[in-house]
């Protein structure tokens, strides 16, 4: 049979008497009179068809079993007496669980000082940080598994239906072996002539996938200069790129925060900017999948390193 709740009234009058082992007093404590308190304790007692004091004209003492519990209740109290202030918490977004997908590209730049940031303002959220690339992002994201997520995106195709805030915007850079030609070459050539000598190159790329705006910028560099991309290897993290391309199996296009990837072997270079860059640039936004944030969420996004391209929310497109 299924016993009844004891309140939590009940459990700080038992918690009083026994810190001051005095009817009067405890009474006094808890603003009651001694008779209801004495009344009290025996129907607790009846209910738990447990003894928990000893008393005489004299003197009150705890049984074992009332020692027994003691610590259980104090402990009971406290954390019912920190209720309030973890509801208030949790709705401002300063406690709770923040589950956070980032791309590798952002944890070479932005994401570390964001984290740190965050932890010191937020210490009592559990922030779970999963690197995924954007596609196993999405399918966590309908799977409920992700609160948020960083992705790469070319500008202005952020993944639609969620809510986006832009990070940052970089161009693409070239990665070469370092022993290329082109390495020594590039000095002496202009933007153009040295693009067009890398375009006939074998290329090292992410799958359509991962990034299919990205991929697709890349591809419309080729075809705007009427080549075809030579496609020696896919590969999915920026990192084994840049591996494969110090192993001189080719060149590959890459963000610029990656260039912070020192890897013997390899060199990066940027072309020029200009009004009309001749190479695609990327970008980094902060999605999450509704409308208004979850008030963890907004806290993180609030947590953003000074300086960064942060755009106000709205739907992506």
């Amino acid at each position: 049979m299924k016993e009844a709740p004891i309140e939590l009234r009940v459990w700080r009058q038992f918690a009083v008497l026994a810190e001051e082992l005095h009817f009067g007093r405890a009474a006094q404590r808890l603003h009651m009179t001694q008779p209801p308190l004495t009344q009290a304790i025996a129907q607790l007692e009846a209910t738990l068809q447990v003894r928990l004091f000893d008393r005489t004209r004299r003197s009150v003492k705890l049984t074992d079993a009332g020692q027994a519990i003691l610590a259980d209740v104090q402990g009971l109290l406290a954390r019912a007496q920190q209720l309030p202030w973890r509801a208030r918490a949790a709705a401002q977004g300063q406690t709770g669980l923040l589950r956070l997908g980032f791309v590798s590209t952002i944890g070479f730049d932005v994401l570390p000082a964001w984290v740190q940031a965050f932890r010191t303002q937020y210490p009592q959220v559990q922030l779970e940080l999963i690197e995924a690339t954007g596609d196993v992002q999405l399918q966590a994201f309908e799977r409920g598994e992700l609160d948020a997520g960083f992705m790469l995106h070319s500008p202005g195709f952020a993944p639609p239906g969620f809510a986006c805030r832009r990070v940052s915007a970089e161009p693409l850079v070239l990665a070469l072996p370092a022993q290329h030609p082109l390495v020594s070459e590039a000095a002496s050539l202009s933007d153009s002539r040295f693009l067009a000598r890398a375009l006939d190159e074998p290329l090292v790329i992410f799958p359509r996938r991962i990034v299919p705006s990205l991929h697709d910028a890349v591809f419309g560099l080729y075809h705007a200069q009427g080549r075809s991309p030579q496609v020696v290897q896919e590969a999915i993290q920026m990192q084994t790129i840049i591996n494969l391309v110090s192993a001189g199996l080719g060149v590959a296009w890459v963000p610029r925060s990656v260039t912070q990837f020192r890897r013997e072997g390899v060199v990066y270079h940027a072309l020029a900017e200009r009004r009309r860059p001749l190479v695609p640039a990327c970008e980094t936004s902060l999605l999450w999948p509704s409308a208004v944030p979850s008030p963890v969420v907004a806290c993180f996004a609030a947590c953003a390193p000074p300086g960064r391209l942060v755009a106000s929310a709205g739907a992506a497109g």
